[in-house]
């Protein structure tokens, strides 16, 4: 049985991680996506539990699939659940330049891991967190970008002028 993780900051989740969830769910056997805190992030717009759930929803019916959160080494993070597959989604040829060095890195701290990379669908290639928040800030539309789960906290979020 191959375990794998597809690990992110999922702030917020769109349809391009979940091309990469739905297409890696088919290929391993088990598959957690786990929710990286990353202290060197600045800000988050929604906070870890938020994203947590917001992916739990939307992969709720998903066989084999599982959501969880981790702060530190990803190397570590596997060790400790015992996955061997890390899977990275790449949009253009600026993702696989850095993601390839993550996993040149990953493996020298755990000799057991392997990266996979698959191809996100190239009707989200262009769909990045970064541009969806920019977006939905301005009030636009983005249910064409993200599940249902994610549009509807980021109307709320933009909503509160607290959060925006």
């Amino acid at each position: 049985m191959i375990h794998a993780v597809y690990p992110g900051s999922f702030d917020p989740l769109h349809n391009g991680h979940l091309d990469i969830i739905r297409r890696a769910s088919r290929i391993y056997d088990r598959l957690t996506v786990a929710v990286l805190h990353n202290p060197l992030k600045d800000r988050y717009l929604f906070d870890i539990d938020e994203r947590v759930a917001i992916v739990n929803e939307v992969v709720k019916n998903l066989r084999g699939v599982e959501v969880d959160s981790f702060h530190g080494l990803l190397a570590d993070y596997m060790r400790d659940i015992e996955a061997t597959v890390i899977v990275k989604g790449l949009r253009a040829i600026s993702d696989f330049e850095v993601e390839l060095q993550m996993a040149h890195l990953n493996r020298q701290l755990n000799a057991e891991l392997e990266t996979t990379f698959i191809m996100t669908a190239t009707r989200w290639s262009y769909v990045s967190s970064t541009r969806v928040k920019e977006i939905a800030r301005f009030g636009a539309n983005v249910s064409k970008l993200v599940p249902a789960a994610t549009e509807r906290r980021l109307r709320a979020c933009f909503a509160d002028p607290e959060q925006g």
